[in-house]
Parts: structure tokens; sequence; C-alpha cells
């Protein structure tokens, strides 16, 4: 015996159908916003407006001829090697993580040596962005830079 399809029989494959794919939709929704742990820029209109500033401050850290690298200590410190800059200089950080944990952090460092700076406590496992700035001589140098 042979069934009939009907209306009926449609009705439910297209909701069972759209079903799925708004689950997916949400599922998938949920999952991108918990993942993303801040803002690129608050108003991108201003951001807009600042940009040539922005290129005007890199050109002029550029022409410093400064450069800084940053490492991990085996305790856990973070360590930021410096080339080009004048001795007597100060350094700081701003940490934050690349995506999810919106925890971010400022470190202080003293310096060791020559060029060699370390930070005066530990910094947390993982990944991190430190945004490391450096000022001497009245000048300012500032660098974004991964650290692990």
């Amino acid at each position: 015996m042979k069934r009939e399809f009907t209306g009926r029989h449609m009705s439910v494959i297209l909701v069972a159908g759209f079903g799925i794919v708004m689950a997916v939709n949400f599922t998938m929704a949920t999952l991108a916003t918990r993942g993303f742990g801040g803002v690129v820029v608050e108003n991108s209109y201003v951001a807009s407006q600042k940009f040539n500033g922005w290129l005007q401050t890199a050109r002029a850290q550029d022409a410093l001829g400064w450069d800084a690298g940053v490492a991990r200590a085996g305790d856990g410190r973070m360590i930021v090697t410096t080339a080009g800059i004048p001795s007597g200089a100060r350094v700081s950080a701003a940490l934050r993580r690349p995506l999810g944990d919106p925890a971010a952090s400022d470190i202080a460092f003293t310096e060791v040596g020559p060029g060699a700076f370390v930070s005066t406590r530990p910094v947390p496992p993982g990944r991190w962005i430190a945004r490391v700035s450096v000022l001497a001589e009245g000048e300012e140098w500032s660098r974004e830079m991964r650290f692990e």
C-alpha cells in the first residue's frame, strides 16, 4: 500500500529544514560572540579622522631608529630587549589577549643591563599582545608585539 504525499508532509519537511538551519545559525552566532573579546575601535568615523595622525606618529617613531623584542624568562617574567634606545629609558607594556578573555594589564619594567628590561612581576601563561612603550630623552616610541 502506497502512501500519498500530502501538503502536511511537505509542511513537516519545510519546518524541519528551516528549524535545522536556524539552530545551526543560532549556535554559530553564539559561539562567535563568545569568542570575540572586544571592539576594534569604539567609533570607526572618529578612527578614520585620526588615521593620518597615526601614520605621522608611526613615521616619526621609525625615524628614531629604535627597536625592541619581547621574550619570556624562565620564571614567567617578560623580558624586553632594545636596540638603539638611549640609556636611562623607561619601559612599560600594556598586555591584552588576542581573542577570548578580555583581561588586560599594565606591566612595569626595571632595567637589568644595557638595553635589557625585565617585568616587575610574572605574566600569566598564554598568548598576549604586548604594546611596549619606551620613553627616553623626551621621545616616545611604542609597538605591538606578540608574546607567549
